[in-house]
């Protein structure tokens, strides 16, 4: 099969040509009377086989982990589906607890030193035990760092408990910047004044926050098209950091993919730096579409969080959050945060910085000690995260348990044993020879943009990756074979 385009949606009906065939398949689709689904993007491979990612709902309320997407040839033949629902939502529409209730119960859960109840809604959430009618309450407010929070607490409806949470502001674990040195950023003449507004690229926008915590703050210009001078004593320096990753992110999925921005829309995100104060953090928010930056603490060894893979990372998750849309909790949670880290490491890779060189190191910029974050080469060097899949995985912070998917990463990119890169160890005692990371991420994204959804797990993104390996390369190929060698490795069997 052709490797898929990131082209616009297609301008037949995709959606209403997908419901029809759901219901001729609802004893794979789990189909039944009462769904109705609303489509949320469509992928179109250069073959024209379709791949229709819908939301489902049942009696008019959201069905969480019953997104799928509907994979259509050309000629509106069924190829099949990609979800993890395991049966149709069978349950009533009648709580037995109120809102307000739910609320109380999540802002007990949220760990936030100041919250609020944001909203709630009704939904149904699945998971491997079956439907359950929940309450979807939202926790808005700020960890005791300044981060702020927007906590997604799943309450039973019945019982009262907790099913799920999740944070929406998802972050990096903590901040620094490296320069980057002399290095083009996109600006537009306006008014007489240049502006770090990147026309090329969607208008992306970098705006000084000076210390707020809120709002956009002030776009960043200069009477010159010069930013900066190399020193954080210059405050448009930091400002020049987050442009350029900005940029080399969006050239990164733009050049290699097709993809057309985040959303693949041709519509920027924006970024904002100087966040609070001693902020060491930086975060991606879905709600305001934009990356921010701490300045990082120099007393504790910490500078601004700009760097290249900082940056590759945290707009990475918004490409997540726009195609599988993987929970920001358990496995799913650490899927999440490795395909930043996978995408953050590749543009890295892209950019070819003299100054940054690409390696497989997580923030290595970020700390002036040289220590970095995480090791994708064997996670566990950082003394939290997982090198290896068990039944424990999904309970650690998704910071950690993504060390398997990055372990896995580096597995099937560079390989195990020595290299100039790492020494990374396997699992099984086995040897795997790497394909590179041009193929390596082309498999990654495919699988991520094609077949995982809302609740993909470790088993689910090895059937994803193996499925999209065989749409590249061929089924048994030697890339097919060695994804399958690389998750044996991590143990993902």
């Amino acid at each position: 099969m052709a490797p898929a385009s990131a082209a616009a949606p297609s301008t037949a009906d995709p959606l209403a040509r997908s419901v029809a065939q759901l219901k001729s398949h609802a004893a794979v689709s789990h189909y039944a009377e009462g769904q109705t689904f609303t489509l949320k993007n469509v992928l179109t491979d250069n073959d024209g086989t379709q791949h229709v990612r819908l939301h489902r709902y049942y009696q008019g309320l959201p069905v969480f982990g019953g997104d799928l997407v509907v994979q259509l040839a050309k000629d509106n033949t069924f190829r099949g589906v990609s979800q993890t629902l395991q049966a149709a939502p069978n349950v009533g529409t009648a709580p037995k607890l109120d809102a307000a209730a739910a609320g109380r119960t999540a802002l007990a859960t949220s760990t936030a030193t100041t919250r609020r109840v944001d909203g709630s809604q009704l939904v149904y959430d699945t998971d491997a035990t079956g439907t359950a009618l929940a309450y979807e309450v939202v926790v808005g407010g700020a960890y005791a760092d300044g981060t702020p929070s927007e906590l997604h607490v799943l309450v039973d409806a019945t019982n009262g408990k907790v099913r799920d949470a999740w944070e929406g502001v998802q972050r990096d674990g903590t901040g620094n910047t490296f320069h980057s040195g002399s290095v083009p950023v996109g600006t537009t003449l306006s008014g007489g004044t240049y502006q770090l507004n990147d026309g090329a690229r969607g208008g992306h926008k970098t705006y000084d926050l000076n210390g707020a915590t809120s709002g956009t703050g002030t776009l960043v210009t200069n009477a010159s098209n010069v930013f900066g001078d190399g020193t954080l004593a210059n405050r448009q320096t930091t400002a020049a950091d987050a442009h350029y990753g900005a940029a080399e992110t969006w050239d990164y999925y733009r050049n290699t993919f097709g993809r057309n921005g985040i959303r693949n829309d041709g519509v920027a995100a924006y970024s904002r730096v100087h966040y609070s104060t001693n902020y060491v953090n930086a975060f991606w928010s879905d709600s305001c579409f934009c990356m921010t930056y701490g300045d990082g603490d120099a007393s504790q060894g910490w500078t601004p969080l700009t760097s290249l893979d900082v940056a590759g990372h945290e707009m990475s998750h918004g490409v997540t959050s726009n195609t599988a849309g993987l929970r920001y909790s358990g496995e799913p949670g650490g899927l999440n945060e490795a395909t930043s880290d996978i995408f953050g490491t590749l543009v890295e890779f892209y950019a070819n910085n003299a100054n940054d060189p690409g390696d497989y190191l997580i923030g290595e910029e970020l700390r002036t000690n040289g220590v970095p974050l995480r090791y994708m080469d064997q996670p566990s060097k950082d003394g939290q995260s997982a090198d290896c899949w068990s039944r424990r995985v999904g309970r650690l912070n998704v910071h950690y348990s993504s060390g398997v998917a990055n372990h896995f990463f580096y597995l099937l990119a560079v390989g195990s044993g020595s290299s100039s890169y790492g020494n990374s160890p396997t699992c099984n005692g086995g040897t795997v020879t790497g394909i590179g990371n041009a193929k390596a991420g082309a498999i990654w994204y495919r699988a991520l943009t094609v077949y995982m959804t809302s609740l993909t797990d470790y088993a689910g993104a090895r059937a994803a990756t193996l499925s999209a390996a065989a749409d590249l390369y061929g089924a048994g190929s030697a890339e097919y074979n060695t994804v399958a060698a690389a998750w044996s490795a991590v143990s993902v069997n």
